[in-house]
């Protein structure tokens, strides 16, 4: 087990009632003085030109890019964790903190277009400046991978709470925080290790077990580049799947009386990859796999296994012949990554960083020859600061905080079946757990975003009326749009429901019903 010493002098909240309640304005915030802190820069803004949503009314977005006047503030927290917050000039008296993908590294983060709904919103590199796909800034620096892990959004929360009340005169009245993948599992930590943070989480396809997702991205990476000098020519190729996908549609896509092009729940389809035909030796069609085509697949869909068992959940049916799922996460090549850092896809990418500098301290590690018999007490370390997937969430319950949580089900970057393991144990903590606690799965939906399923839903208004007016959220409508306009709505049922149909239009919510299976 690696220790750590590490300066541990940041902004408690007792500190904030001795701030006094006198707003400042923009630039004056420059000068404020706040412990470990330095503010390099507060610019007043008249707001942000940017092209035209073309969101429909009544669609409520986080993704919005026109910014309304504001107040900037960046700044340093301790040696180096950086930091944004925007105060827009109507404030509706709320803070939302947005989480950042992949490795971060940099102030681009998930809910700054909150400012737009009048909150005052704040971002954080987490204390090192990259692309978030590279990790060799915590070779040597445990400090670093401290401050990725959980540390840098914590300081930054009470960095930002302590700059709003020294603008508006008045703490804010409510604290959300929005993150999906990486910043999915920031919520989670949040809500685990600092559940006074913040009233109500929202955290989308949280890689909250990093261990274990590096586990399973090195696990088929192995297997489908299996030669670490050529990484154009994957052992999946795109004929199979073509092939994959084609089939479990034929064969599973109406069971839930709809045919639209996705599964409403994977593990009612019991198709094999045993049940596609082996190809002669030597040949491969657009019709049949190879033995080894069909062993990579079935470690996709299996997941990461060592002697002892299971490592981590493998992936569901769902997203196999698309560019934005499978080739982009899993099989490559994607172009872009090719080209700008020689790797073929995003989990070879995370796997390969991953592991020279989080599990290992080591730039030369190859997981061609990787072992996975010796991970367990490898990446036992990764727990400590990495990994937040503690089930005790007994200090959100009674700080009277709310956690939503969601997830594609055709996510192919980290797996849905990862998310329904972490509620199914949190349940079995406490029975009374949708008090505080509320997870949907969402049908035909990709990583954060995207996919043939209904991919746009308000969750933080969802949020809000759970927190500010203790209307807990029970199904919600779920929107697919196309050049603005919404072309199908599905209901969202709380886990376990799911939403059966009713008949009717198959493109309108209102078809359908959630119940329990």
């Amino acid at each position: 087990m690696i220790r750590w010493t590490l300066p541990l002098v940041w902004l408690p909240v007792a500190l904030l009632a001795a701030f006094p309640a006198q707003a400042l304005d923009c630039e004056a915030l420059a000068a404020l003085e706040l412990p470990d802190i330095r503010i390099e820069t507060a610019v007043a803004s008249q707001g942000e030109e940017a092209p035209e949503e073309n969101l429909p009314k009544g669609i409520a977005s986080l993704s919005s890019k026109a910014v309304v006047p504001h107040c900037r503030v960046e700044g340093v927290i301790g040696t180096e964790i950086r930091f944004e917050v925007l105060l827009p000039d109507e404030w509706n008296g709320k803070f939302l903190m947005g989480g950042g993908g992949g490795f971060v590294g940099s102030l681009g983060y998930q809910g700054r277009f909150s400012i737009n709904r009048g909150y005052a919103t704040a971002a954080t590199d987490t204390g090192h400046q990259s692309s978030g796909i590279r990790a060799d800034w915590a070779y040597g620096h445990p400090e670093r991978r401290v401050n990725f892990g959980y540390l840098g959004v914590h300081r930054t929360t009470e960095a930002a709470k302590a700059i709003i009340r020294s603008y508006y005169g008045r703490n804010a009245s409510y604290s959300y925080f929005y993150g999906c993948s990486n910043g999915g599992r920031q919520a989670m930590m949040s809500a685990q290790r600092y559940p006074d943070d913040f009233d109500g989480i929202v955290a989308g396809a949280p890689a909250h077990n990093f261990s274990g997702v590096l586990a399973g991205f090195a696990y088929n990476m192995q297997r489908i580049f299996p030669d670490a000098k050529n990484l154009t020519e994957p052992v999946i190729t795109p004929q199979n799947r073509n092939l994959l996908e084609s089939e479990i549609l034929r064969k599973c896509d109406a069971l839930d009386g709809v045919k639209d092009g996705f599964l409403a729940d994977p593990r009612d389809c019991d198709f094999k990859v045993s049940d596609l035909p082996i190809c002669p030796a030597g040949e491969s069609s657009d019709h049949c796999l190879t033995i080894r085509q069909r062993r990579a697949i079935e470690a996709v869909y299996d997941g990461p296994r060592n002697s002892s068992g299971q490592i981590y959940p493998g992936f569901p049916f769902g997203g196999e012949s698309e560019r934005a799922a499978w080739q982009n996460w899993i099989t490559g090549p994607s172009p872009g990554l090719l080209q700008a850092y020689g790797e073929p896809s995003s989990q070879f990418g995370f796997a390969t960083q991953g592991f020279k500098y989080l599990v290992f301290q080591d730039p030369d590690f190859d997981y061609t020859r990787y072992d996975f018999d010796s991970y367990d007490e490898d990446a036992s370390h990764l727990e400590g600061f990495l990994d937040a997937t503690n089930a005790d969430l007994s200090g959100l319950k009674s700080a009277g905080g709310k956690l939503l949580l969601w997830h594609g089900w055709s996510d192919a970057a980290l797996t849905a079946y990862g998310s329904i393991d972490y509620f199914e144990h949190t349940e079995k903590r406490d029975a009374s757990v949708r008090d505080y606690f509320r997870f949907y799965l969402m049908p035909g939906v990709f990583h954060c975003a995207g996919g043939p399923g209904p991919d746009r839903v308000d969750w933080l208004g969802a949020l809000e009326r759970w927190v500010e007016s203790g209307e807990a959220p029970g199904s919600l409508v779920a929107s697919k749009l196309h050049e603005g306009e919404i072309i199908k709505t599905r209901p969202l049922c709380v886990y376990p429901e799911k939403a059966e149909y009713q008949g009717g239009d198959p493109n309108v919510a209102a078809s359908y019903s959630c119940s329990v299976p």
